[in-house]
């Protein structure tokens, strides 16, 4: 009779048994590897931080329907710090295939074969759903935010002084950055929820089960990710039910297969 408890064949395990230095001065060279490819890319984005500028204000233009819309500066060093972040948010974007690779590297040998078979696919999700997450800022909750705003706006007459919608140029890519991040964030929910499927920590019944709850939390969690105004709330939250909707049949999949595959063993 074999002994189920037998560890699996070595060939199965890419576990050298390092000594603990070992482990930090791996964890020395993926942390630098990491920290160089963001510095890189600052450079390159901070040289490019007109053109990522101009990418980012799209939005307002075509919401607004002007091409002449005018964003305004209220201090001397304003741009300066504007074109810094802009470099960081631009950097962070470009730099992550390559952390999330030295992560993988670093993680990976600790791993069987068949847990990094399945782990790559999240780690090709994970970035997919943060610029779908991206997509949706740039091309839906942006233009309806300024449409909304520019709607407040009024004209000078008798009896009434004019609004003007003029945003500072710091104020706007804030905002429009802070949603880019809020909904990259909240749009790994599938990705996440499936993971923890994978690893037997939760079913699709159980996520039946809290729904309610579930919406309560992406109501909340967008309450916070998003600026003080209702509608960012709603744009966020919104498309984070329906994906959440989707990661209860995503996860009712993964036990379907993970069903298939328990049978055919036996």
């Amino acid at each position: 009779m074999q002994d189920s408890a037998l560890p699996p064949p070595a060939d199965d395990v890419d576990a050298s048994k390092m000594p603990l230095m070992d482990h930090l001065i791996e964890l020395r060279t993926r942390l630098i590897y990491a920290v160089v490819a963001f510095f890189v890319m600052f450079i390159l984005c901070f040289a490019v931080a007109k053109h990522i500028y101009n990418v980012l204000v799209w939005p307002y233009i075509w919401a607004s329907g002007n091409q002449s819309v005018r964003l305004i500066a209220t201090h001397f060093l304003e741009q300066l710090f504007t074109h810094i972040k802009l470099a960081m948010f631009g950097a962070g974007f470009l730099s992550f295939p390559v952390v999330a690779t030295q992560i993988y590297k670093f993680v990976a040998p600790g791993l069987y074969k068949n847990e990094r078979k399945a782990f790559l696919p999240y780690l090709v999700a994970t970035p997919l759903f943060f610029l779908l997450g991206a997509a949706v800022v740039y091309f839906i909750a942006m233009p309806i935010l300024i449409k909304f705003s520019i709607g407040l706006t009024q004209s000078a007459s008798e009896g009434q002084a004019a609004i003007e919608l003029m945003p500072k140029v710091s104020e706007y890519l804030s905002l429009i950055m802070t949603l880019i991040f809020g909904f990259g964030i909240m749009f790994q929910l599938p990705v996440v929820l499936t993971l923890l499927a994978r690893a037997g920590m939760l079913t699709s019944q159980n996520l039946k089960d809290s729904r309610r709850y579930a919406i309560v939390g992406i109501f909340a969690i967008a309450a916070v990710l998003t600026p003080p105004d209702a509608i960012s709330m709603i744009i966020m939250a919104l498309p984070t039910w329906l994906l959440y909707e989707l990661s209860i049949v995503a996860v009712g999949w993964v036990e379907k297969k993970e069903a298939e595959k328990v049978a055919a063993k036996g």
